[in-house]
């Protein structure tokens, strides 16, 4: 069973994460906490807690965890703390906006999870926690955070809306993404010398049934037990084979063509098929999902970045916790 793994995977940004925040505020940090988020208290419990989870994380991984004290410990420390004071801060923003998640909500997702990962077995849920280190109500809290990260990409993200112009341009900027190259369908042998190629190569002009000798003789496992057949576009194979079989006419026979894998005798069994572009019809949709994608993750990265700079005068932290950028700045308990 894989690790259930609860986060705010919308909204956390490399950026954000690793510096959520600097002193500067007049917060004091109370001695069992590790910083202090516009008057919201993150404790040394909160930070034990989810380096105990990673710490259970990582033994589920059989890796060994960092031990107290090294730079690794150290840079898993910090990435915890960021994560705690940004759940903090988007729990605040969350509140300005009026977003809240209500206990029904919270109770659908966690039913959500335990019919999908185990089959709506609770023992079988609360097991998997254990192992992980989380109480339920650690469980239930990771939740309500989860789904408040989600309403806040919902709302931040709502008005990244892509107008009919904005696919009409993209389309026509990017038509060569949409091109589909010329086709043909043509068989071939592969074989391993020149010498078998003129063999077969002869064969074939006396008569010979290509299919019975691709079957027979050729080493192209991907068309072999077709007599050699297969599609190919203009580019899509090696420069000798590809220029060949393009330009041979319908039927015509190869010499034998030389490349990295060997020698090809081929064959075109139907005409060139033009290459075509995709109409726009066919690809809007595509485009439309392409395009509001990026713009949400435009919005919501902004959104990241100014509201952690809203924050840096408000939050403060304890000695020893705070960002490595932050570190000078502080407000602390001494």
């Amino acid at each position: 069973m894989k690790p259930i793994r609860i986060a705010l995977p919308l909204l956390v940004a490399a950026a954000v994460l690793v510096a959520a925040g600097c002193g500067g505020s007049d917060n004091k940090v109370p001695k069992d906490a590790v910083a202090v988020v516009d008057g919201t208290v993150i404790s040394k419990a909160d930070l034990e807690a989810l380096i105990g989870r990673a710490k259970k994380s990582y033994t589920s991984q059989k890796r060994a965890f960092p031990k107290a004290g090294t730079a690794e410990y150290q840079s898993l420390q910090t990435q915890a703390v960021a994560f705690l004071v940004q759940r903090a801060e988007y729990q605040k923003e969350a509140a300005k906006m009026k977003l809240a998640v209500t206990d029904k909500e919270i109770e659908a997702r966690i039913d959500q999870v335990r019919k999908q990962y185990f089959g709506g077995d609770q023992k079988k849920l609360d097991k998997q926690l254990a192992e992980q280190g989380y109480t339920f109500q650690a469980f239930r809290d990771d939740i309500d955070a989860q789904l408040i990260s989600e309403k806040l990409y919902d709302e931040v993200t709502k008005d990244a809306v892509v107008s009919d112009a904005d696919i009409v341009k993209y389309y026509n900027e990017n038509k060569r993404q949409y091109a589909v190259p010329e086709s043909r369908e043509v068989r071939h042998i592969l074989v391993k010398t020149k010498a078998e190629a003129d063999r077969i190569y002869n064969q074939l002009r006396a008569g010979g049934d290509f299919a019975a000798l691709a079957r027979k003789y050729s080493l192209d496992p991907g068309s072999k037990s077709q007599g050699g057949r297969l599609t190919i576009s203009r580019g899509q194979t090696v420069a000798p084979f590809d220029s060949t079989a393009f330009l041979l006419s319908k039927n015509q026979i190869s010499r034998p063509v030389k490349t990295q894998f060997g020698y090809h005798v081929i064959q075109p069994i139907s005409d060139v098929k033009p290459g075509t572009t995709t109409p726009l019809k066919d690809v809007r949709a595509q485009i439309r999902s392409q395009l509001e994608q990026t713009k949400k993750s435009e919005s919501i990265q902004k959104w990241a970045a100014d509201t952690k700079k809203a924050y840096d005068s408000k939050v403060a932290y304890a000695t020893g916790f705070a960002p490595p950028a932050a570190a000078t700045d502080t407000t602390t308990t001494g």
